[in-house]
């Protein structure tokens, strides 16, 4: 009997080290997403943790002709990836990210985790409102 009870709590053990893993470590998916970076922060009680989000637009609504934004909230773990996007708010960029099935504490607060930067430019949005300045 205690052979049973403990073949059980190991199988036990390990099946809950497989969701674990699964949950939190498996790479569900990878892609690139581009737009205009609405802000990053450097957050948390406990673990501090980078914060983003992302402006898409362009996306069709049900409305016809109606444009509407679509947000993408990211978290970064690398403190030099941050560094460089902390100074791009309000620029156009491209971001390399991995997607988990649920977010760690220590990860950031997003199921997406930020881990290249493509391209950094000038929002074309910026670039379209600019008049020059003329003297007269």
């Amino acid at each position: 009997m205690k052979k049973a009870v403990t073949i059980g709590i190991v199988v036990l053990l390990m099946a809950a080290a497989i969701v674990f893993w699964w949950r939190h470590y498996f790479v569900f998916g990878e892609g690139v997403k581009a737009g205009d970076l609405n802000y990053l922060v450097r957050k948390g009680y406990i673990f501090k943790t980078w914060e983003g989000k992302l402006i898409q637009t362009g996306f069709k609504t049900p409305t016809p002709g109606a444009i509407q934004s679509n947000e993408f909230d990211f978290s970064i773990t690398n403190d030099s990836l941050a560094r460089v996007l902390e100074r791009a708010s309000g620029k156009f960029v491209e971001l390399r990210y991995k997607e988990y099935i649920a977010p760690l504490p220590w990860r950031g607060m997003s199921k997406y985790v930020v881990i290249e930067i493509l391209e950094i430019k000038d929002s074309e949005q910026e670039q379209q409102t600019l008049i020059p300045y003329q003297a007269i």
